[in-house]
């Protein structure tokens, strides 16, 4: 009988996956990624671009949150400083789109390591209100300042040209699935890379206990701003990818409303996990989308349920976040993993 996973060498406990199990698992995902876009129509094609573009900013701000414990409520702001900096780019300087979002990710990442400073004097609430004045900061210099409105058009929308590779239109539903899911998957290598590594280990330690961490040597102001930077260069991509796909970048994508909706993915699909990333970013983009379905399927039988379907979408989104911090506060990530450990260790799986 199953009692554990021993190994006997160190390179066998650094694997990324120790069970066969878990490679099969893998293997399926692939294999499902690989196949969706040929068995889906154009509706779930924009879903599933929706959800991968989600999960890369959603993995950028778990990075910051859930692994650093550095609280950030400037989501909406870096996205916007990602999606700008790739639209003017392209547009303004001739830049190709994928050059664009490289450099994107490291102006995004210097943006964010500037406003990252603060963290070392502050923490908790205290830091969740600087990262608020980033966001605000950020939005009014889109909005008002006017050498940045020169180039971002202020209020008025940004029309980015549509990206093309050899010739081809890349942001199709179908072309762009592709590039988002190579994004996506090397977000997710990178990421859980990252914490197998000496900086990946110094951002859980400062988590854990930044006093024991300094103490241990981890110079917390290097790691704090690092985390930033880090985090805020997968958020830029996410930006980056928003401008190309819609080919249309409007400040009003980059509100208060889509950090707090990116706060939400992390906490419901669990704080500290790359893969509890991906699925809060697929709950929280199908959720609204399942609604949606559901209230043209009742228009005919509740009238005037369309009107109401805002404010309903509203009330959920509250009442699911209230739902999963009472009783599951790890998320679906501890939800799946429950799963997995009741059919691993079935029928002793008490």
């Amino acid at each position: 009988m199953e009692s554990g996973i021993f190994h006997t060498t160190y390179q066998r406990d650094m694997a990324l996956r120790h069970t066969p199990a878990q490679w099969v698992r893998l293997a399926l995902v692939v294999a499902a990624a690989l196949a969706f876009p040929f068995a889906a129509n154009n509706y779930w094609l924009t879903l599933a671009n929706q959800i991968g573009i989600a999960a890369i900013g959603a993995i950028g701000l778990n990075i910051l949150v859930g692994f650093t414990g550095q609280i950030s409520l400037g989501q909406g702001a870096f996205l916007a400083v990602g999606a700008y900096s790739a639209g003017i780019l392209t547009k303004q300087l001739g830049i190709p789109w994928y050059a664009s979002t490289v450099l994107a990710c490291l102006i995004t990442a210097g943006v964010g390591a500037v406003f990252g400073m603060p963290a070392l004097r502050l923490k908790g609430l205290y830091l969740a209100i600087a990262t608020l004045a980033a966001q605000e900061i950020i939005e009014w210099g889109i909005l008002q300042w006017e050498p940045i409105t020169r180039l971002t058009g202020g209020v008025e929308a940004m029309n980015v040209p549509r990206p093309t590779l050899f010739g081809v239109r890349m942001n199709t539903d179908f072309n762009f699935y592709w590039v988002t899911l190579l994004c996506l998957a090397l977000t997710v290598i990178l990421a859980v890379n990252l914490f197998r590594t000496r900086t990946g280990r110094a951002f859980v330690a400062i988590r854990d206990q930044d006093i024991a961490a300094e103490v241990m040597g981890v110079d917390l102001f290097r790691y704090k701003v690092l985390a930033f930077a880090v985090s805020s260069a997968f958020v830029g991509l996410a930006g980056a990818l928003t401008a190309h796909y819609r080919t249309i970048i409007s400040w009003e994508r980059f509100t208060l409303e889509t950090s707090i909706l990116y706060l939400a993915m992390i906490i419901i699909g669990g704080l500290g996990s790359v893969s509890g990333s991906i699925y809060g970013a697929a709950f929280m983009t199908l959720l609204p989308a399942i609604l949606q379905n559901l209230g043209r399927s009742l228009g005919g039988t509740v009238p005037n349920i369309a009107q109401q379907i805002p404010f309903l979408q509203q009330g959920v989104f509250g009442l699911v976040i209230i739902l999963f911090l009472v009783f599951e506060p790890e998320g679906i990530a501890k939800m799946w993993r429950n799963v997995k450990d009741y059919f691993r260790l079935w029928p002793f799986s008490y």
